[in-house]
């Protein structure tokens, strides 16, 4: 799989249309002029509604990142999902599913502005469970690739299933973290893949 953008999963979100139109907006105010300048005020005049219209939706701008992150997650279960056939190479499997990935985010830069906000709701449960969510939807994907590739001694033994997966979370969200706050100045695809194949290499039997 190549491209994968919010306009090909959509049919599959419980979220209505409006919904996502919010999300839409949300999410160019949240690239243009991050966290701060996401407010109802300024959500509603990038949108030409009135706030009210804004609040029959969404109770709060709070709600609606949240509801931002529930959407992230699910969309990513899809993509990771769709990368691969499952009788493709180990190896080659992790290079797909990483590299559908950084194409997502690549093409929609305010879920990274969304995940990777020191501070952003960090006193909210609920958007702690749903970045948890998120978290857990990659290593579900992840931990069985993993396997496979120890299982055909692709990659070392010497670190268990979890180890590898905290190495390959860990640089990825340092890496996505970075492009975050340069202001997604540099091919995040481009160097992400390179961060991979590096990890590999590391880890290859």
């Amino acid at each position: 799989m190549s491209e994968y953008s919010l306009t090909k999963i959509r049919m599959q979100t419980k979220i209505t249309s409006r919904q996502l139109e919010i999300i839409d907006a949300t999410g160019k105010i949240l690239t243009e002029s991050g966290v701060n300048g996401l407010t109802i005020k300024n959500l509603a005049k990038e949108m030409q509604f009135s706030e009210s219209a804004i609040y029959r939706h969404f109770n709060s701008k709070n709600e609606i990142i949240i509801e931002m992150l529930h959407y992230l997650a699910e969309t990513l279960d899809d993509i990771y999902i769709a990368s691969y056939s499952h009788d493709d190479n180990p190896e080659d499997k992790l290079l797909q599913l990483i590299n559908d990935k950084l194409v997502f985010f690549k093409e929609n830069p305010h879920f990274a502005v969304v995940v990777f906000s020191d501070g952003l709701l960090e006193d909210s449960l609920k958007a702690n469970e749903a970045i948890h969510s998120i978290m857990m939807t990659k290593q579900k994907h992840l931990r069985p690739i993993i396997a496979e590739n120890q299982s055909v001694d692709n990659f070392t033994n010497d670190l268990s299933e979890e180890e590898i997966i905290h190495l390959l979370m860990g640089v990825f969200r340092l890496q996505m973290f970075k492009w975050r706050i340069s202001g997604f100045d540099f091919d995040i695809v481009e160097i992400g893949n390179k961060r991979l194949k590096n990890i590999i290499t590391l880890i290859k039997k």
